[in-house]
């Protein structure tokens, strides 16, 4: 099925997705966001990656910022923080593509940049991940394997864009879109994750989680000493 412009979702959000379905939906349906030293931390840090006149060209070597990616199977589009692009001597079929204004043949590979330190979870190899199923469709290629940037630690992680990853990011951009078509917030799910949020205060997890129906809370208010009134 053809997507058009309209329905595309910001590909960044998968990383909300995994995250939390709710930060997602907070942040992409409902239009609420906050800083807090983690995002602030980690806007100064693609602000230096994502500057498209900051390409570099060498011999064996050409280092984009700030790539525009869209994927129609993912319906997503966003930015590539950098995508380097290496020179290769002969045409592998499937493995290296043809550059404007570049002779040679040129294997792409994504660098996602993030702050801090790697992750317990999956959230930012999902959204690398997307970025490299983007570049496949765009560059007709196969991408097996790209790289995390840490700012904490200074130091690439390298990522397999193997079939279950890529299962996952699939079945989140699924999901993505199922609650945009559907217009729905999901529930807060409280757990650790919500102490590294910086939606905690427009989220409230805990006075959600909490709540009780209003008829439990009359016939709690209707008992002195547990006998009824």
């Amino acid at each position: 099925m053809m997507l058009y412009s309209d329905d595309f979702l910001l590909l960044s959000g998968i990383q909300h997705m995994a995250f939390c379905e709710r930060q997602w939906a907070l942040i992409h349906l409902e239009q609420v966001w906050a800083e807090n030293v983690r995002t602030v931390e980690g806007k100064h840090l693609h602000n230096r990656a994502d500057d498209p006149f900051k390409d570099e060209s060498r011999t064996t070597l050409r280092v984009v910022r700030g790539m525009p990616v869209v994927s129609q199977q993912l319906g997503l589009r966003g930015v590539a923080d950098v995508v380097e692009f290496h020179a290769d001597k002969e045409h592998i079929e499937g493995e290296n593509c043809r550059l404007e204004n570049r002779g040679g043949w040129w294997r792409p590979i994504p660098i996602e940049y993030k702050r801090g330190r790697p992750k317990p979870d999956d959230r930012d190899a999902v959204q690398l991940c997307a970025q490299g199923m983007a570049l496949e469709e765009m560059l007709q290629v196969h991408i097996p394997s790209g790289f995390l940037f840490y700012g904490k630690t200074k130091r690439r992680q390298a990522v397999a864009l193997d079939t279950p990853l890529r299962q996952h990011t699939f079945e989140l951009s699924k999901r993505m879109h199922q609650l945009a078509r559907e217009g729905i917030t999901p529930k807060a799910q409280k757990g650790r994750h919500c102490s590294l949020c910086s939606l905690t205060e427009h989220c409230q997890p805990y006075w959600m989680l909490r709540h009780r129906p209003v008829k439990s809370y009359l016939e709690r208010m209707c008992r002195v000493d547990g006998e009824e009134l």
